[in-house]
């Protein structure tokens, strides 16, 4: 059943792929027809099956349960099509590629780097699932994120619910990309990194400065009131767009690489609307 009260009057739902997006998301698909056969049924258009990935990212609805009606082919179709296009890095890519965008227009803030996780329940076990904190009888993952001062996200990354937040701190700063769309070298570094004090650690603090970051992270055995709140709460403004996505709110895969996939198109959606935003 689609959430209509979800879609402003007169708007587009969010898994309508606009020709702006979908000029900017087609050349980066693999190209399969010369691998087609001559026999057989037609191969659906990536467009209407990109919509039917985007209608189970964000209505949370069940790969099965993907409403035939809607022309956006079977769940099964959208799922296999999904793993294809993350297996050839499409996501990744197009990540970038709008990064540049935002960083050409000068709407990206290097001054600072915000990085936190989010804990979500994950209906079955699998790799990059853990015991959660809370329950441990219950496996469950993390999604981590860093992201620059304005709460766009640069790097994410999956792990199992057990995992310390600052064992991803180094990974996701190393796996911020080399951000084109100025004059000079592509920038990947910000000037300062904030985090709470889940990340407290005097080598990651040095290894950090070690980069040219400032790191201004909150101390453990310190009180609320370290005024990192004021930075900080640009990254769950962040977290809330991704839980937005109704499929991100609890782990539904049992293959990290498909639910790391719905991560990786969900940052691209946010970074897409911040282009269409701020630029």
């Amino acid at each position: 059943m689609v959430d209509h009260d979800r879609v402003k009057k007169g708007e587009q739902p969010p898994w309508i792929v606009s020709d702006e997006l979908w000029e900017r998301i087609e050349p980066l698909l693999p190209r399969w027809e010369n691998a087609l056969p001559k026999l057989g049924r037609k191969r659906l258009p990536d467009r209407l099956v990109l919509q039917g990935i985007l209608f189970v990212l964000h209505t949370g609805i069940q790969w099965e349960f993907l409403p035939q009606e809607l022309g956006f082919g079977s769940g099964m179709t959208c799922w296999r099509r999904l793993a294809e296009w993350n297996e050839a890095g499409v996501w990744q890519r197009l990540h970038e590629e709008l990064l540049a965008e935002l960083n050409a227009a000068g709407k990206l803030d290097w001054s600072r780097a915000v990085i936190d996780s989010s804990h979500v329940r994950a209906a079955r076990r699998g790799p990059k699932s853990g015991p959660s904190p809370v329950d441990r009888a219950r496996p469950g993952s993390k999604h981590h994120v860093i992201i620059e001062g304005g709460g766009i996200p640069t790097a994410f990354s999956l792990t199992g619910g057990n995992v310390n937040d600052v064992t991803q701190l180094l990974p996701l700063v190393e796996a911020i990309p080399p951000v084109r769309g100025r004059r000079g070298r592509p920038r990947r570094r910000p000037d300062a990194l904030y985090a709470d004090r889940a990340y407290d650690s005097a080598q990651h603090r040095d290894e950090l400065r070690a980069k040219g970051i400032d790191p201004q992270i909150a101390e453990r055995g310190t009180g609320h009131g370290s005024g990192l709140g004021v930075i900080r709460w640009v990254v769950e403004r962040t977290i809330a767009w991704y839980h937005g996505m109704r499929r991100l709110r609890i782990r539904w895969e049992r293959r990290d690489d498909i639910h790391e996939a719905f991560l990786g198109l969900a940052t691209c959606i946010i970074c897409y609307r911040h282009i269409k935003t701020l630029c």
